[in-house]
Formats: structure tokens, C-alpha cells, sequence
């Protein structure tokens, strides 16, 4: 398994705006849209290491599956805030990867942290849904 000291320290940055639908009744972000955010920011993240999923899914018969994440929501996103969304791993081993993630409000000042989360993903058949191990040339985009 690599931690968090053997892998890259530089997050992954992906843009996003507030729409209409991402918000709720108060006009804030309904806070499992945090969540879609965290996917869009992963899924972007592993095209910029040449990784599509459909693609990996097809190739290698498996894919990601959430199994575990944890949330903590700091200051309210608006309608209209451009955000910035990152994800860094922190922890691959040999059936999943752990992946630390923030929101921040973007400013003209200096960024505003509203959102973090960690997010676990462990490695599954497509087909039986049963855990197995990543396929190491993955394994190895993954770890330096």
C-alpha cells in the first residue's frame, strides 16, 4: 500500500459553477451536490492520467465504487460561485484508493474553504460487483 508520503502532494484542480439546480430552497448548495462535485473532480482527475471509465470498464471488466466517505461542510456555496474542487490521493493499495477532496469558493482574494471530504473507492467487477484487485498497470498511474 503507498501513503500519503509516498504519493504526489499536488491536487488535482477542477472548476465548477453553482447552477439553479444546485441549490435549495435557502439558495445555498444542497449539500449532497458536494458529493457530485467530488465525483466530477475524480472523474476528471483520472482523464488527466488518461483513465476514462467507460473505457477501464470495457478493457479491464472492473471499476470504482464509492464505499466509504466522510464530510465536512465549512461556509455555504451560492448560486453563480465559481468553485475550484480538488482531489489528491492519499492512500492506493492493492483493491482501493483513498482520495482527500475540497471545495473552495473562488475569490479575488485568496481562496475560501467551504467544503472537504475523504473518499474511499474500492476496485469491483463490473459484472459480479465482488471486490478484486486493481490491474497493476492502473495500480502503477496511480503511484510514482
Amino acid at each position: 500500500m503507498m501513503s500519503d508520503a509516498a504519493l504526489a502532494a499536488t491536487p488535482f484542480s477542477w472548476p465548477v459553477r453553482v447552477y439553479w439546480e444546485d441549490t435549495d430552497a435557502g439558495g445555498i448548495v444542497f449539500y449532497a451536490n458536494y458529493l457530485k462535485f467530488f465525483e466530477r473532480a475524480r472523474t476528471e482527475w483520472l482523464r488527466s492520467l488518461g483513465l476514462e471509465q467507460r473505457q477501464l470498464k470495457e478493457t479491464t471488466g472492473g471499476m470504482f465504487v464509492v464505499s466509504d466517505t466522510q464530510v465536512r461542510y465549512h461556509r455555504p456555496a451560492r448560486l453563480d460561485d465559481e468553485l475550484i474542487v480538488t482531489a489528491t490521493p492519499t492512500e492506493v493499495g492493492r483493491a482501493s484508493l483513498t482520495i482527500q477532496q475540497q471545495v473552495w469558493l473562488k475569490t479575488s482574494a485568496s481562496p475560501v474553504l467551504l467544503c472537504e471530504g475523504t473518499i474511499r473507492a474500492g476496485w469491483v467487477n463490473a459484472t459480479s460487483y465482488k471486490p478484486t484487485r486493481i490491474p497493476p498497470t492502473l495500480f502503477e498511474a496511480f503511484t510514482p
